[in-house]
């Protein structure tokens, strides 16, 4: 036994010298163990080989069972610790957690798929949601209450009262006010924690490419073919995540255009713009008041989960909604290889199926 201690020792020595991980000589020690065992395990009674290395199995299986429990033990007690402490992120800190935003985000931090450091990780993300209508409503609305820490909003219209059938997060006492600000004072009075930086303008050429390159997560809930295709060529070449939703009547669909992790664009999927007149807008054709609520909401979830990195995202997926008849329905899409607006974007991920 002696001896076998030993070598493990001199295994140990040398992949400190060597700079090995730990894990790395921790493995090592263990390929060494299970020789040792399977050498009792297969040798005959009283071969010197056994007789070396303690003459029966019992006390090496003993201890790697210990060995085994202590190990398990750390490595929990390493996971609690990881759940509650504050991340360290690269970049400027943002602060610990107040008492009060501890409570208020408690439920996330119980989710074992976002727990504390998901949390921090909205914490320090910047969001920018354009369009504050029926669709950014309600993801503004659960992207604050969520903790995302910087949201932005661009639109450049006024509230309306024609708004307030669907466009929840403003009032009828804010009709006339730039929508913006209408739901900069929803949000934060939703949550004081987060920070809400307005722009109220419409999104164009001129500063679309700088302000979605400022933020870490595009979400777009535009009612116009122009912004749409705008937003996702700029995405596209800079390598940012989109989350684009579009409604109509009793109808929505959702996904996350992500090029650059190996799914499709929007241009992939529609590459022609329809004709005048073939898509209606909400105005010209009406739309069902919980629908940009549902679609919305599933905008802001789809947030959530790619900020945190839970769950399956909808890359690669078209979900398409039908209100009318409680129907859902999940269709895989591809990317096309001559697509403008992405052919050329280099991938860290496989294609999706």
């Amino acid at each position: 036994m002696i001896l076998v201690l030993g070598m493990a020792a001199a295994l140990w020595g040398i992949g400190a010298v060597m700079k090995a991980p730990v894990r790395l000589r921790l493995w090592m020690i263990a390929a060494l163990w299970a020789g040792v065992v399977l050498g009792h395990l297969a040798l005959p009674d009283g071969h010197p080989l056994r007789e070396a290395t303690g003459g029966a199995p019992q006390g090496w299986l003993a201890l790697g069972i210990i060995a085994a429990l202590v190990i398990a033990y750390r490595a929990a007690l390493a996971r609690l610790r990881r759940r509650v402490a504050p991340v360290v992120v690269a970049g400027p800190p943002q602060g610990a957690f107040r008492p009060a935003e501890l409570d208020r985000y408690a439920r996330h931090i119980l989710l074992r798929e976002i727990g504390g450091p998901g949390q921090r990780r909205m914490k320090d993300a910047r969001v920018l949601v354009v369009g504050a209508g029926g669709l950014g409503s309600p993801a503004l609305m659960y992207l604050a209450a969520a903790g995302v820490g910087t949201i932005g909003v661009v639109d450049g219209d006024v509230v309306e009262g024609s708004n307030l059938q669907r466009q929840i997060i403003h009032a009828d006492a804010r009709i006339g006010m730039p929508k913006v600000f209408s739901a900069e004072l929803a949000m934060k009075a939703l949550n004081p924690f987060i920070t809400v930086e307005c722009y109220n303008r419409r999104l164009d050429e001129g500063v679309a490419r700088d302000l979605i390159g400022s933020f870490d997560l595009i979400l777009d809930g535009t009612d116009n073919f122009d912004t749409r295709y705008l937003v996702n060529r700029i995405c596209a070449d800079l390598g940012k995540p989109l989350i684009a939703g579009a409604i109509t009547q009793w109808e929505g669909q959702l996904s996350l255009w992500h090029p650059a992790e190996g799914g499709p664009c929007y241009e992939c999927v529609f590459p022609t713009r329809p004709a005048p007149g073939l898509v209606p807008t909400c105005a010209e054709a009406g739309v069902a008041a919980p629908l940009p609520g549902v679609i919305g909401s599933m905008m802001a979830m789809e947030a959530v989960k790619h900020l945190t990195g839970a769950g399956e995202p909808l890359r690669g997926r078209l979900m398409i909604h039908d209100a009318l008849y409680a129907e859902t329905r999940v269709i895989g899409v591809k990317r096309r290889a001559d697509c403008p607006a992405c052919a050329a974007v280099q991938t860290s991920a496989a294609p999706s199926p």
